[in-house]
C-alpha cells in the first residue's frame, strides 16, 4: 500500500475558545506547545513519514495561522501537504469534503492533538483496518492503566471491556459515507456514549447496557445494518489515546516524549 492511503489531519477550532490555547497564548489549539513544538508537528510528520501515507490534508477553519507561524509555516509549503477549510464539526466538514473533492480512499483520518502517534501505531492500524469499509482504533482500559493509572479516558463498558478512542479513523471505501451521515446527527453527543449508541438501534443501546453485547461484535452488526464493513482495531499501544486534551494530559505526554 506504498503511497496509497490518503491522510486527514483534523486542526479545527471548537466554537468556544479552547482552553489549552488560551493558556497558551495561541489562537487554536493545534498551535499550543507541546514537547517544545506546536502538537500539530507531530502527528503531521508522522503521518508524512509512514510509507503508506500519499497526501496529508489539513481539515481547518484557519490555514493562515499555520502559514504565518514560523514553527508550522513547513506544512504549508509541504508538497505532499494541503489545507481545506473546515467547518463547525467534523463529521459535516467531512462529508462536505468528500463531496466536493476527488480524495482516492483507502482515507486515514486523525487529529492534530494525537501528539504521541507514531510509526508503531500506524503500522498495527494500516494493516489491521486495510479491507474494511470503516475501521475504528480503540484502547481497552486494561491496557492503557497498566502503563499509565493515573491517565483518566472517557469510556464505553462492554462485555469485552471498556474502551475509549484512540483518534484514528479508517475509511475504506465511499460506503463510509452512511456512518459518517449519521455520526453527524449525533456529533454534539459525541462524549455521551449512550446517546451514540441510541441513534444505532435499541439493540446496541440495550446491548451495551446490560453487557451482552462486545464491540467487536457490536461494530460488525452495526456494520451490517449499512451494508459495509466495519472493524475494531484495539490497540497496541496505551499511549494511542493519550491525545492532548487537558494540562495534566500534556504533562504526561511530554514526560513520553523525554522518555522516547
Amino acid at each position: 500500500m506504498t503511497g496509497s492511503i490518503t491522510a486527514i489531519l483534523l486542526a479545527g477550532a471548537r466554537p468556544i475558545p479552547d482552553p489549552l490555547a488560551q493558556a497558551a497564548g495561541v489562537a487554536v489549539k493545534p498551535l499550543v506547545p507541546v514537547g517544545g513544538e506546536p502538537m500539530i508537528n507531530r502527528p503531521a510528520r508522522a503521518l508524512l513519514d509512514h510509507p503508506a501515507i500519499g497526501q496529508v490534508v489539513i481539515l481547518t477553519q484557519r490555514a493562515d495561522l499555520f502559514a504565518a507561524d514560523p514553527a508550522t509555516a513547513w506544512l504549508a509549503d509541504h508538497p505532499r501537504v494541503r489545507f481545506e477549510k473546515g467547518g463547525q464539526g467534523i463529521a459535516s466538514s467531512l462529508l462536505t469534503l468528500l463531496e466536493g473533492e476527488d480524495l482516492p480512499f483507502p482515507i486515514l483520518m486523525t487529529t492534530a492533538d494525537h501528539v504521541l502517534l507514531d510509526r508503531a501505531m500506524l503500522d498495527q492500524f494500516v494493516g489491521q483496518a486495510n479491507g474494511a469499509d470503516i475501521a475504528v482504533a480503540m484502547v481497552e482500559r486494561a491496557t492503557l492503566l497498566a502503563r499509565y493509572p493515573q491517565s483518566r479516558r472517557t469510556w464505553l463498558k462492554f462485555r469485552d471491556g471498556w474502551w475509549s478512542g484512540a483518534n484514528i479513523f479508517w475509511f475504506g471505501s465511499d460506503k463510509a459515507s452512511r456512518i459518517i451521515a449519521l455520526w453527524q446527527e449525533v456529533e454534539q453527543d459525541r462524549k455521551k456514549g449512550w446517546k451514540i449508541l441510541a441513534a444505532f438501534g435499541p439493540f446496541a443501546l440495550l446491548g451495551a447496557l446490560l453487557r451482552i453485547l462486545t464491540l467487536r461484535g457490536g461494530m460488525a452488526r452495526i456494520g451490517r445494518k449499512f451494508g459495509l464493513a466495519a472493524r475494531l482495531v484495539a490497540m497496541d499501544s496505551p499511549e494511542a489515546c493519550i491525545d492532548a486534551d487537558k494540562p495534566e494530559d500534556v504533562t504526561l505526554i511530554e514526560a513520553i516524549l523525554r522518555r522516547r
